[in-house]
């Protein structure tokens, strides 16, 4: 099987090609919600996050506090790369085993943060899908009800667009004009192409 990473800035359309792969048949690990799935449901994971961050982390109902745990990982840096520390590594042992459950020729890791957290590190081809700025933005301020102040922020604290592109293997133009699916089977003829080499 050839595991595909994909990646995007915010207003890219990095979900909206996934959902095409999807469509396609191509099964698809959506990281960043398994990583929160992970955070509520695995023992493991809880019971370690819970020593990092205080008793307080998950309530009766056994329900995580997400305004603690947004307190906690805003704070400073170390918070945040602590709370990394312990669920990136429980997201590759999920997609570990995830992948090991599917039978087709590709599979794709979907995250917002695959360079920034080394789950390239996991995967056999990069694919980081691109927009024009302006573009982005646009879809941004439409689909969240921002100000374009606040999505520039957004943007400015995540990795650049221009660093994902230099690391990427592929990349996916997502302008709205540029046919998707073409571009889509052509990256995977490619992958085919680079496997037999």
């Amino acid at each position: 099987m050839t595991l595909l990473g994909l990646t995007g800035g915010i207003g890219t359309g990095k979900s909206y090609v996934a959902a095409l792969m999807r469509g396609m048949g191509i099964p698809t690990y959506d990281s960043d919600s398994r990583a929160k799935w992970l955070m509520q449901n695995d023992a493991s994971l809880k019971s370690a996050l819970t020593a990092l961050v205080g008793e307080g982390l998950y309530g009766e109902d056994g329900m995580m506090d997400r305004k603690l745990m947004a307190a906690y990982i805003f704070a400073d840096d170390a918070g945040r790369r602590a709370v990394e520390s312990l669920v990136h590594p429980a997201v590759k042992c999920d997609f570990k085993a995830w992948t090991d459950e599917q039978e087709s020729e590709f599979a794709v890791f979907e995250s917002a943060i695959l360079f920034e957290s080394g789950f390239d590190g996991c995967v056999d081809f990069t694919v980081v899908v691109d927009a024009p700025l302006e573009t982005r933005i646009r879809r941004c301020m439409e689909r969240d009800g921002a100000s374009r102040a606040e999505v520039e922020l957004r943007m400015a604290c995540q990795m650049s667009q221009q660093d994902k592109l230099r690391l990427a293997r592929f990349v996916i133009t997502n302008d709205g004009k540029t046919d998707l699916k073409m571009q889509i089977l052509s990256l995977l003829e490619e992958c085919k192409l680079n496997n037999k080499q």
